[in-house]
């Protein structure tokens, strides 16, 4: 059986499946169908506390992994994922990475800003939340920078993803609250970032560490995509609000990001603009950045740094949010494609060829590369 190449051919597959199935099963929980109850109650299961039986609920193992475990398997990620942040980059690709990571953050951020002081930052238009912004428009999808450059971009454009991987995980979105006028203390902050801070120390002094972490920038996802998704309606998916907002997402994710990209690249003098519209992506891993918002917002009000009230509202938005920003996962992973083909259509008409590295007014052909990734 093919199943994993089978949900590789979905757009961010092994995030977005695993969190449907898992809304899937929550849904059929919720139903409380007599046949599954009477099961539940023949082998045993026990009563939860709101006097119901469920399938993700039958204690142990099971459900620290299935039902209750995302928080502590995105925190496994963002340790993993900080130990691939190589420090050892060139100078060219350092340049494009910061301005990369820069552009999108800022980008994200200021529509973030906008949608702030127009609606409701927690529920404004389409049910979108600043967290759904920032959290969908700042992170992008790394593998498919990595893949994208490494076709239509040259050695400098693939090495930038070393940078780019700063801004998998909340903390950028954190940040973002923040100076929006969230209070989260110093504490929460760090809480947030030392897995991430201490990951990228033993990957960048241990090259046989960075290797043995790497598969951990995977493994993780498609098990707390289950987890989220297990805590989730099925029937959310099917809110036309949810969906349009979701779409709204991808699409202001693929245009703003791309020309904000474009425009940062444009101001320093950079000729080909494949690197930033590859980055035009919102990342799978985002999904479960509105529970870790929500996790630090009640750390936060545990330590007197907000209101119970305040927490209460990042912790209601959790369910929304999240299927927001799948849809426009599936929605990016699309459309960054294809506006990178595009561009990379526009610019051979115009005598710019995105492969070959510019350096100092010459040329430098990546064709023959077949190691550029490495």
């Amino acid at each position: 059986m093919k199943i994993k190449q089978s949900i590789e051919k979905i757009p961010g597959g092994l995030m977005v499946v695993p969190l449907m199935l898992g809304a899937l099963l929550n849904t059929i929980d919720q139903l409380q169908l007599p046949f599954i109850v009477k099961f539940l109650q023949f082998i045993g299961a026990p009563e939860t506390d709101d006097g119901t039986y469920e399938f993700l609920r039958i204690g142990g193992f099971s459900q620290e992994l299935f039902k209750d475990g995302a928080l502590v398997l995105i925190a496994l990620f963002l340790f993993c994922a900080g130990s691939q942040m190589n420090l050892k980059i060139g100078g060219k690709a350092l340049k494009k990475g910061v301005l990369l990571t820069t552009a999108k953050y800022l980008t994200g951020l200021a529509v973030g800003i906008a949608f702030g002081y127009f609606f409701d930052p927690m529920d404004g238009i389409l049910g979108l939340s600043t967290v759904a912004i920032i959290a969908a428009m700042t992170n992008g999808n790394g593998g498919m920078y990595a893949a994208l450059t490494s076709q239509y971009g040259n050695r400098s454009d693939v090495g930038g993803v070393a940078i780019l991987s700063i801004n998998d995980g909340p903390f950028f979105t954190m940040m973002s609250l923040g100076l929006l006028g969230t209070t989260f203390p110093f504490a929460t902050f760090l809480a947030v970032l030392l897995p991430i801070a201490i990951g990228m120390i033993l990957g960048n002094v241990d090259e046989d560490i960075r290797t043995f972490l790497k598969p951990g920038e995977i493994l993780p996802v498609p098990f707390f995509a289950f987890a989220l998704g297990a805590g989730m309606n099925f029937a959310l998916f099917f809110n036309p609000e949810v969906v349009g907002a979701g779409i709204a997402l991808g699409l202001m994710t693929t245009i703003l990001t791309s020309l904000g990209g474009i425009l940062v690249f444009k101001l320093f003098k950079e000729k080909s603009y494949i690197a930033p519209v590859s980055e035009a992506s919102s990342a799978g891993n985002s999904v479960g950045t509105p529970a870790a918002i929500a996790a630090a917002a009640s750390t936060a009000a545990a330590s007197g740094g907000m209101t119970e009230a305040q927490a209460a509202a990042y912790q209601g938005i959790v369910n929304t949010a999240t299927a927001q920003i799948s849809i426009s996962v599936l929605l990016t992973a699309i459309l960054c494609p294809i506006a990178v083909i595009l561009v990379d259509r526009y610019q051979r008409k115009r005598g710019i060829i995105g492969t070959e590295e510019d350096v100092g007014g010459s040329a430098e052909s990546s064709e023959n590369n077949d190691s550029k990734i490495g």
